[in-house]
């Protein structure tokens, strides 16, 4: 899967837990009259890609893992009519309200596919989701009457980290109408986040590699994805912060020269955790680097690493890998 390429803190203030309509246009009262929604029409403009929303969408299409969670997350799973493109299992919590789902394909449906499914909404986590090349790009699914939504994570310059959740979230709870769910799930997420940053405040941060996969090349975890913003707020320091992007290659070289203490494994594909633990092991220019010399792995599911409702769970799973004493 093609991985191209506000504040979270502030969510407990009195601004966040507003009625949200100020996120988009105000309702046109004669609109409303004629039976759109309280709220809406509402207006949006999504990396680029401004859409009005006269109602809420009934019949939404997730593609990938955490675009599926956010709306399980906000108790739409009535308005899921098809998903695709799943990394690993959908969280234990959500598991129910998941059943009964259509799965469209297992990785990106055709573009016949997907509209056959009637969608008036489809939300995509990763660029690749409005492949133009499938058929699947943004415009051409607006043509055909479907709205759609690109994560954040995607079309943001420089960092992401909690104020694109926030924005996230806000911004998809208000496009189905149920702005105060988002609320209370980023208040949620944000206490668990205060709480592990308490634990780890005083520990000593240790040097992280990320290593998402790769033999000649090493593709890790870059500054500008949240997946850096999950180290940091986990109590440790992303050794390749420098790449300009969410993921990147890298050279072998590069680690050597940087020396992490730690290497956090992302789990997700037909590599297992353990082939690729063998692959550092043998190689003989990893040696001497701290955390392969003294074994120190950590693992994360690349679906908690990427901008979803899995970052405060991302947040205390490796806080509690990377400062096991801190409890």
């Amino acid at each position: 899967m093609t991985r191209t390429r506000a504040c979270l803190r502030a969510l407990l203030t009195t601004a966040l837990l507003v009625p949200l309509a100020a996120c988009g246009s105000q309702p046109d009262p004669v609109r409303q009259l004629q039976g759109s929604p309280a709220g809406f029409p509402f207006t949006v403009t999504n990396c680029g890609v401004q859409t009005t929303f006269d109602a809420p969408p009934k019949r939404a299409v997730t593609m990938n893992q955490h675009t599926t969670e956010i709306l399980l997350a906000l108790g739409l799973g009535d308005r899921i009519v098809g998903t695709a493109y799943l990394d690993d299992a959908i969280l234990a919590r959500y598991r129910s309200d998941y059943q009964g789902i259509k799965v469209l394909a297992k990785e990106y449906p055709s573009k016949e596919v997907l509209l056959a499914a009637a969608p008036d909404f489809v939300y995509g986590g990763y660029t690749s989701a409005f492949d133009e090349g499938a058929g699947r790009d943004r415009a051409g699914l607006e043509k055909s009457g479907v709205a759609t939504r690109l994560s954040v994570e995607y079309c943001t310059e420089g960092k992401v980290g909690l104020d694109q959740l926030r924005t996230e979230i806000t911004e998809v709870a208000r496009v189905f109408g149920v702005p105060e769910r988002g609320a209370r799930l980023l208040a949620e997420g944000q206490r668990r986040i205060e709480a592990v940053k308490a634990k780890v405040s005083a520990a000593e941060h240790p040097s992280v590699f990320v290593y998402d996969s790769g033999d000649n090349t090493a593709f890790t975890s870059g500054g500008h994805g949240i997946g850096n913003e999950i180290i940091s707020l986990a109590g440790g320091d992303n050794v390749f912060s420098d790449l300009k992007d969410t993921f990147g290659d890298v050279s072998w070289e590069q680690v050597v020269q940087r020396r992490p203490e730690v290497v956090v494994i992302y789990d997700y594909g037909g590599t297992t955790v353990e082939a690729k633990k063998k692959r550092l092991l043998q190689d003989p220019a990893l040696r001497e680097v701290p955390a392969v010399r003294d074994r120190r792995f950590a693992v994360l599911p690349l679906s908690s690493a990427v901008l979803g409702v899995r970052v405060a769970d991302a947040v205390e799973e490796l806080a509690r890998q990377l400062h096991p004493a801190a409890r």
